[in-house]
């Protein structure tokens, strides 16, 4: 009996093992897991690559351009038949995208462009993140002195980001009623470095520092404990929805942060790399348009999805949508924040 049972286990498995074969191989290079957002894009993205029966790849180059660039020849050497690309800089990944689209390999920039014909682009309306970031705080200070902190000066989207801040604030700074006294790039979107930097600018200006706009929650996070260590509370805008910063929503420490829902975009770059991986052309991708609002001018093919502004008056989309649980959102909240009660 036991010999049966052992050869009906190599059997299953074999058949298995087939499954598994006639899938197609999708590869994943993020560029660093020490943002918490990239988790939870990945579980979705993994599901809907799983669950259309291929095989999922993921490589995580820790911030590092020269580990990224080798993790991407290696995906190639294994054959993947689709990847999907968070890069570290724009510049300095085409050499990969060359080799990639040599292997014949299509490529999805997932969140961050890379403005190169040969690889479709999705992510949410970075442009509009940063028009949103800009009103909901200019909605609660609208004068006075503005700092803003700025990612990682490889990333396309801190270009996209500022022209949408631009836009909102374009009138009164020309009025002269806001003033911008401090701008700077925050080294890998990091924490530690916007704290710096902010550091910086209230040393500068005598700690008058009315408004920060940040580009991302961390740097949001960083500004707000160099804030909190001058003894100053005033409003900062943010992006990612992550759940440190949807708490400081709660507990009035920042003003907003904007949710690209990141399930939502996971979900359908699995979808996107599923379809790339079986031949299906950029264009005929449902729901493609053409792009061309990067630097250089180049049309990619790409889908731009649409932000949701999180504030103390709506924290109840993030924990019915459960992007984030109640309780963590509400620790320590204000008493009249009505999704906390």
């Amino acid at each position: 009996m036991r010999r049966y049972v052992t050869l009906a286990i190599l059997l299953t498995l074999s058949f298995a093992t087939a499954s598994l074969a006639e899938g197609r191989k999708i590869g994943v290079s993020w560029s660093s897991f020490q943002e918490a957002r990239w988790r939870f894009d990945s579980v979705m993205m993994r599901s809907a690559i799983e669950r259309a029966g291929n095989e999922y790849m993921a490589m995580d180059a820790q911030g590092s351009m020269e580990k990224q660039l080798a993790d991407i020849d290696g995906m190639i050497a294994a054959g993947v038949d689709a990847l999907v690309v968070v890069a570290i800089d724009k510049e300095e990944i085409l050499p990969a995208i060359d080799r990639a689209a040599a292997a014949g390999i299509p490529i999805l920039g997932y969140d961050r462009m890379i403005e190169d014909q040969r690889v479709f682009y999705l992510t949410f309306d970075n442009v509009g993140v940063g028009r949103i970031i800009a009103a909901m705080v200019r909605q609660v200070k609208p004068d006075g002195n503005y700092a803003i902190i700025l990612g990682d000066p490889g990333d396309p989207n801190v270009a996209f980001l500022r022209r949408g801040m631009q836009e909102v604030l374009e009138a009164a700074l020309s009025g002269g009623s806001i003033r911008i006294v401090g701008e700077a790039n925050a080294d890998g979107w990091k924490a530690d470095s916007a704290r710096a930097i902010m550091e910086g600018f209230l040393a500068e200006n005598g700690n008058a520092i009315d408004a920060v706009l940040a580009q991302n929650d961390g740097m949001a996070g960083g500004a707000i404990e160099a804030l909190t260590a001058a003894g100053l509370t005033v409003p900062v805008g943010g992006q990612d929805g992550d759940p440190a910063a949807l708490n400081r929503v709660a507990r009035g420490l920042q003003t907003v942060s904007v949710w690209k829902n990141n399930r939502e975009l996971g979900k359908l770059a699995g979808s996107i790399a599923n379809q790339l991986a079986e031949g299906v052309p950029m264009g005929r991708i449902p729901e493609a348009i053409k792009f061309s609002g990067g630097e250089k001018g180049i049309g990619v093919w790409a889908i731009l999805l649409q932000p949701t502004p999180i504030t103390r008056e709506n924290l109840d989309l993030v924990i019915d949508a459960g992007h984030v649980e109640k309780h963590v959102v509400c620790k320590g909240a204000l008493p009249d924040v009505v999704a906390c009660q």
